[in-house]
């Protein structure tokens, strides 16, 4: 089940992937696209032809699925497909524009409302995770033979790394972590290999609480991580649903190993003050 989807996703995100490290390498145009609440965000040229590429490989083998991807309008038909496509071409552009390393190509695959295969490829580094459901995660790093992931099975905060934005990094992450005394905490771009981390057991929990994510930044992810037997779900602690017309992720984003979930949202709940 899926080999045939998984196989084109992971192909149409190496050829991305070396697109996009053509622009890295001779440079690019960088533009500026005004989002919801004059939230501002760049793009390139290589984000734009790296969805060119994602894009026509999946309409050209799956003609009849819907797509949703990041730098293209979205006209809502998906809402009459039980199987969309999600695409982010490049998940940290900011990192990329930077000539970082820590971006990503996104292409998941969600069935009715939940995904059911994600591919995060990093080109700078040429580390692919890639899972698909009920199959397990994995993650091949320079064409080597793939390793299965699982999360850690730590259960005290006090043991634990937290993962947060190289580029975002908020007062009130600064706050989570000292609260909850955390270990230790790794910096880095892009939701995808932020996630990746915590599939991979290098890092536990991920918060995200800002509104600007969209189903773009979470299918793919979503899908490895709960392959490698963690979760993902809003700050609530409920399910994010693929399937409504609006694709932003209002109520933020919490990956953790699954052990410390329901604990980590009420504790949340207690430091933030939030109320759903």
């Amino acid at each position: 089940m899926l080999e045939r989807e998984l196989k084109t996703a992971i192909d149409l995100a190496w050829k991305a992937g070396d697109c996009i490290m053509e622009f890295y390498e001779k440079g690019f145009q960088i533009h500026q696209k005004i989002l919801k609440n004059d939230f501002v965000e760049p793009v390139t040229e290589a984000d734009k032809m790296a969805q060119e590429i994602i894009v026509s490989g999946l309409k050209e083998v799956f003609p009849d699925d819907g797509i949703l991807s990041e730098e293209a309008e979205d006209n809502l038909e998906r809402l009459g497909k039980q199987r969309v496509w999600m695409i982010d071409p490049i998940d940290g552009t900011k990192g990329f524009v930077e000539k970082a390393k820590d971006f990503a190509v996104h292409i998941g695959l969600a069935f009715q409302d939940q995904p059911v295969l994600g591919v995060v490829y990093q080109p700078a580094l040429r580390r692919i995770f890639f899972a698909s459901k009920g199959k397990g995660a994995f993650l091949s790093e320079n064409e080597r033979s793939p390793k299965r992931l699982h999360v850690s099975e730590k259960a005290k905060f006090e043991e634990m790394t937290l993962v947060t934005s190289r580029l975002h990094r908020s007062r009130r992450i600064s706050e989570i972590f000292e609260r909850l005394s955390f270990k230790d905490q790794i910096a880095h771009g892009s939701v995808g290999l932020k996630i990746g981390l915590i599939a991979e057991g290098k890092a536990d929990v991920y918060i995200h609480l800002s509104p600007h994510t969209k189903f773009w930044d979470t299918c793919a992810p979503q899908a490895i991580i709960e392959e490698a037997g963690g979760i993902l779900t809003n700050l609530f602690g409920e399910k994010i649903r693929y399937n409504l017309p609006d694709a932003q992720n209002y109520k933020g984003i919490l990956a953790t190993n699954r052990v410390v979930h329901q604990e980590l949202v009420r504790s949340l709940h207690s430091i933030l003050k939030l109320n759903d």
